[in-house]
C-alpha cells in the first residue's frame, strides 16, 4: 500500500514556476498512468502561461483564491472549485487573495517537465 503524507513529501519547482509536492506518481508509488500533487502559489504570484501537449489536468482549489485563465477565458476561482484543463490549452493561474493559493493537481498521464510548453516570456 502506498500512503504519502503531504508534510513529508519534498517540494520542487515545476517548469511553469509553481512549487509542487508530488504525492503519488510512478516515481514514488505503484501508480502508473497519472499523478497527484499539491501546488502552492504565493500571495501576488502566478504560474507562467503554459500548455501540455499530452497531459490533461484537473485543479482543485483547497485554500486561498485566485483567477484562472484557459485560452481566452478568465474566471475567479475559490476553495472547492474544480477546473478541467484539456491537453493543448494554454493556461495560467494567479493568486489574487491574501493567503497562499493551494490546489491539488491531477495529471494524466503523470506530470513531466518535458510535456510543459511555456508560452510567455520570463
Amino acid at each position: 500500500m502506498d500512503v504519502k503524507n503531504l508534510a513529508e513529501v519534498p517540494a520542487f519547482t515545476t517548469k511553469d514556476g509553481s512549487e509542487i509536492r508530488e504525492l503519488l506518481a510512478y516515481r514514488n508509488s505503484g501508480i502508473k498512468n497519472q499523478s497527484l500533487a499539491e501546488a502552492r502559489v504565493p500571495v501576488g504570484g502566478s504560474t507562467l502561461e503554459h500548455y501540455h501537449p499530452k497531459t490533461e489536468e484537473i485543479y482543485f482549489i483547497t485554500a486561498g483564491s485566485g483567477k484562472m485563465r484557459i485560452e481566452k477565458e478568465t474566471l475567479p476561482v475559490n476553495v472547492g472549485d474544480a477546473i478541467a484543463i484539456p491537453p493543448g490549452l494554454r493556461h495560467k493561474i494567479w493568486n489574487t487573495g491574501e493567503e497562499v493559493l493551494r490546489l491539488l493537481c491531477c495529471c494524466a498521464p503523470a506530470y513531466e517537465h518535458t510535456d510543459t510548453v511555456i508560452t510567455e516570456d520570463l
